[in-house]
């Protein structure tokens, strides 16, 4: 059976970054796409798998120890020494691993199936297949009562989502170690930046901690913070970022996706110029019409 694979794990904005490159690439080769769930089974961190509920995706889940796969090499065990590098010789033709973080260009090589483990986090992965990646991230429920009174406040001004990211950025010690937090000093060069390309701009502040938000990023226009929409809820913020005309995003893949969700052509969006503390290159996870400060 030909198919593609897709290793699903993290948050909502990794789950969609690991979805659209697989389906992508399904798409390209003609075969069918299913995700592997398996992982969730042991991950306490975010609100589990929300791809199904929250957007009109169009795959399958499965579970690969069914399919057979691997063959031999399928157990827990064998899957945890494939994913290091010296183990790559165990993996065969069909286990893709993300090698690094930027794109990766043999990609999309023919070949008969493959099981993709990684973030594959760049456009450059679906780009080209950006139309029907947009239609199956529209989402399913429809805004209504307080959210559905912002976005019509977003849709009747020269809306600019603020993003703020930092709940596990600061109480997680190992994601401590890879990402960077957002100073106040990237969101005023930001502010600065949009309202000088902006008329009238008003401002409407994403976060897991709005209380810092509002004490450490002076917005001298029209504001609004959003802080009601949490735990399986908190999608909708989401939602509400890809209807905004600009953005000023965190290093996160959930503010880039609510910004590479609105699809005007005129958007301003800036990124931080630094993502990693680690030292990884992220040179293809920013589109390149994006500004980074």
């Amino acid at each position: 059976m030909l198919m593609i694979v897709s290793h699903i794990l993290g948050g909502i904005g990794n789950q969609m970054f690991q979805y659209a490159a697989g389906r992508s690439l399904a798409a390209n080769l003609s075969q069918d796409f299913f995700l592997d769930l398996s992982s969730f089974k042991d991950y306490e961190l975010h609100h589990g798998f929300q791809l199904d509920r929250v957007f009109n995706i169009s795959s399958e889940v499965t579970e690969v120890k069914s399919l057979n796969f691997f063959g031999w090499r399928y157990s827990r065990l064998m899957m945890k020494f494939m994913k290091r590098p010296w183990f790559a010789f165990l993996r065969g033709g069909h286990f893709l691993i993300e090698p690094h973080f930027n794109y990766r260009p043999d990609f999309f090589n023919p070949r008969s199936k493959a099981y993709l483990y990684g973030y594959w986090q760049s456009e450059k992965y679906f780009k080209f297949n950006e139309s029907f990646i947009r239609q199956e991230f529209s989402f399913k429920k429809p805004l209504c009562d307080k959210n559905l009174k912002i976005a019509q406040h977003i849709a009747s001004v020269n809306s600019i989502s603020l993003h703020v990211r930092r709940g596990d950025y600061v109480t997680d010690q190992k994601t401590a170690r890879i990402m960077s937090l957002c100073d106040p000093t990237y969101y005023q060069r930001a502010i600065r930046h949009v309202a000088n390309h902006v008329e009238k701009p008003v401002f409407f502040v994403f976060s897991d901690d709005v209380e810092w938000a509002k004490k450490n990023i002076a917005i001298d226009y029209p504001c609004t913070y959003i802080d009601h929409n949490r735990q399986e809820h908190s999608y909708i913020d989401m939602q509400l970022m890809s209807l905004c005309k600009h953005h000023i995003i965190a290093n996160s893949s959930f503010s880039w996706w609510g910004a590479w969700l609105n699809s005007s052509l005129e958007k301003i969006v800036v990124a931080p110029a630094v993502w990693f503390i680690d030292g990884t290159d992220d040179c293809d996870l920013v589109p390149e019409a994006w500004i980074r400060l």
